[in-house]
């Protein structure tokens, strides 16, 4: 038993789930937020055992597990199977479900609907979705419902065609402000978060400096309150494209080819199964 109550609630907040409210106090105290995607109960589990603070499960999952060349073409029940899976591995991080293109631009009624989705039928705490001025009435709305949002500016995949390709963003004066005024405006109207994705690190420490809640950086220079990457790319896993802000921490790719081509060899070579992974009939 515990000697007593604070001891108590002590040992037990070590192990409680991570909250929107634990991120705003990470930023107030310059401790830095580290957010990962995944997209399976294995690596879920890897991730939050390793002591990530927020899963996203984000539409690129298009990309590098369903194989399409953008996130365009993720659906609602793509986003909440995986989501499901990814909130069944975590336990201590929080878990931002990505808003895929098409559920939430039409309408805040559209938004309201699909974003309680993740919450009731997927476990997910939080949502995200790309955007600034646009997606105010939505972000104004789910938060005003309980439902957290976590904001998306500069580089917004599902609006790749407008912006002409994957292209930094913010370069110019007038590009900075106006995502600087965006991201002001996503705090105003409720976010507890914003992604920075692809823009010039001068920018992304400015924004991280002009706003009260976390700025995480993809590609946004070390200034932000915490930085996120798309697992398989950090893992050396998803070969097809190498963004330059992406750092491999290994070559899962390169070891998992080796380990299935030996296997390929023995079962062809008669190497295995040996006696060792086989059954007898007295045992």
């Amino acid at each position: 038993m515990f000697a007593n109550l604070s001891d108590a609630v002590s040992r037990q907040g070590n192990s409680q789930r991570l909250t929107i409210r634990h991120l705003g106090r990470m930023k107030a105290e310059g401790r830095k937020i580290t957010m990962l995607t995944a997209y399976d109960y294995t690596f879920a589990s890897i991730v939050d055992q390793a002591g990530v603070d927020v899963v996203l499960v984000g539409d690129s999952l298009g990309m590098v597990m369903l194989g399409y060349d953008s996130t365009l073409p993720v659906t609602m029940e793509d986003v909440l199977h995986h989501t499901r899976a990814v909130a069944r591995g975590t336990q201590r991080a929080l878990v931002v479900a990505d808003m895929p293109f098409g559920s939430y631009q039409a309408s805040v009624e559209d938004a309201m609907r699909n974003a309680a989705r993740f919450l009731k039928e997927a476990q997910a705490h939080a949502i995200k979705l790309e955007g600034g001025q646009s997606v105010l009435p939505q972000v104004r709305a789910l938060t005003a419902a309980g439902i957290p949002v976590m904001g998306h500016l500069g580089l917004t995949p599902q609006s790749v065609h407008q912006m002409g390709g994957y292209r930094v963003q913010g370069r110019s004066d007038a590009q900075a402000q106006q995502i600087l005024q965006d991201a002001r405006a996503l705090e105003e109207a409720g976010a507890f978060g914003i992604v920075a994705e692809c823009m010039p690190h001068e920018l992304g420490s400015e924004m991280a400096k002009a706003v009260g809640i976390p700025v995480i950086g993809i590609g946004a220079g070390a200034g932000c309150d915490g930085q996120v990457l798309v697992l398989q790319d950090m893992l050396g896993l998803y070969k097809d494209i190498s963004p330059r802000f992406v750092k491999r921490y290994a070559d899962l790719h390169g070891a998992t080819s080796i380990a299935i081509k030996s296997y390929v060899d023995e079962v062809r070579s008669g190497a295995f199964p040996t006696l060792e992974h086989s059954f007898t009939a007295s045992t």
